[in-house]
């Protein structure tokens, strides 16, 4: 029976900033998320498909969340892999590469184990890559934690057989459209583990440190019930709000930065209280359950079809173009660029107001008004 590490690799950024968190999470069943199921799916496909890329027999993984959407995402996935390989060849090096490694980090991680979905390495270089089939959360490979878990237990494995002093370690998100590498000398590798790494991680194994919550509550099992939580959002909730024009534009730049952790944060309360009342039986004092709208549908589509037919009604179906994705992958990218690129537009997206340090270049005032229109 497998099991698993009270300090994952996936949860190491949570873990890392909240130690004690790791502890709390534990005290939580874990819940298979559609999503999670997908993505599982998602990674069984990409290996199989490495693998037969490799030359190496296997059996093709047979799952329902299997479409055209995955199909052509784990292919991208397996030839961004070739493409490592290719490059590693062209350096000097002979690629070896593993896939699915279970990879052990309890040099500076208590009882830390995890799964590398691929590892390349050769010479003197290390390369991690990691699919996020999710498109969701973004997800970038600068500091990202769970990468250089993955490193440090590939150089613990393999160190003996290779003089690694470069690791690069890439986050595949194609339904993002993100690609993100970052790239580290081992001795800054390591340097991290002792100084950083190591002490969160032990006081993390032992329940021990501050509950600190920010962004990485967003996947935390507690994160509803959570009380530093709820006393940091519930302190933002009793600041003295006024209309816009009584705040200043000071106080204003103070806030935003922590609106959206208020509004996640309720919304992951309500969510709470709405499924214990309705699966548990639980009665909230000043509240009731009740039947939210809905909206009318037909019980039998090919019915309708054939009763309003045999009545004299002949317009009753809509014809319109597939999407444009669809229309990209049934032409492919190639013929889809030759026959109707001169046709495809992109009009300006509508103005988001995100925080500095978001990737998207900066848009003026001036571009907004000339090349917006909201939609009424």
């Amino acid at each position: 029976m497998s099991r698993h590490a009270l300090l994952t690799a996936s949860g190491s950024k949570r873990w890392l900033s909240c130690p004690p968190s790791a502890r709390l999470e534990a005290t939580f069943a874990d819940k298979e998320t559609t999503a999670a199921a997908e993505g599982t799916a998602a990674h069984a496909l990409a290996e199989y498909k490495i693998k037969r890329a490799l030359r190496y027999f296997c059996k093709r993984p047979v799952s329902e969340f299997e479409d055209e959407v995955m199909n052509q995402a784990t292919d991208d996935y397996a030839a961004f892999i070739l493409e490592q390989m290719s490059e590693m060849r062209k350096a000097g090096a002979e690629p070896t590469v593993m896939v699915e490694t279970r990879l052990d980090f309890s040099n500076w991680v208590p009882d830390g184990f995890g799964t590398g979905d691929c590892i390349i390495i050769g010479g003197d270089t290390l390369h991690i890559m990691d699919l996020k089939y999710g498109a969701g959360v973004l997800v970038e490979a600068e500091g990202n934690s769970q990468m250089r878990l993955y490193a440090l237990g590939a150089i613990q494995q393999f160190g003996c057989l290779y003089d690694v002093k470069t690791v690069h370690m890439t986050i595949f998100q194609p339904r993002r459209d993100n690609v993100s590498t970052a790239t580290m000398t081992v001795e800054e590798l390591m340097a991290w583990a002792e100084t950083e790494l190591r002490p969160k991680a032990e006081l993390a194994f032992a329940g021990e440190g501050k509950y600190h919550p920010g962004s990485w509550c967003l996947f935390c099992k507690a994160a509803d019930r959570c009380r530093a939580r709820a006393e940091e959002n519930l302190k933002l909730a009793r600041e003295e709000f006024g209309l816009p024009p009584l705040l200043t534009d000071e106080e204003i730049e103070t806030l935003l930065p922590r609106l959206s952790d208020l509004v996640k944060w309720a919304n992951d309360l309500q969510a709470y209280a709405l499924d214990a009342a309705v699966n548990h039986g639980k009665h909230w004092d000043g509240f009731k359950l009740v039947e939210g709208r809905s909206i009318r549908r037909y019980a039998d589509e090919e019915a309708v079809a054939k009763a309003a037919e045999e009545n004299g009604y002949r317009d009753i179906y809509r014809k319109a173009l597939i999407n444009l994705g669809e229309m990209e992958r049934l032409m492919g990218k190639k013929k889809f660029s030759e026959i109707l690129g001169a046709y495809i537009v992109k009009p300006p997206g509508k103005p988001t107001l995100v925080p500095v340090g978001d990737k998207r270049p900066a848009i003026t005032v001036n571009n907004v008004k000339a090349d917006f229109k909201e939609e009424k």
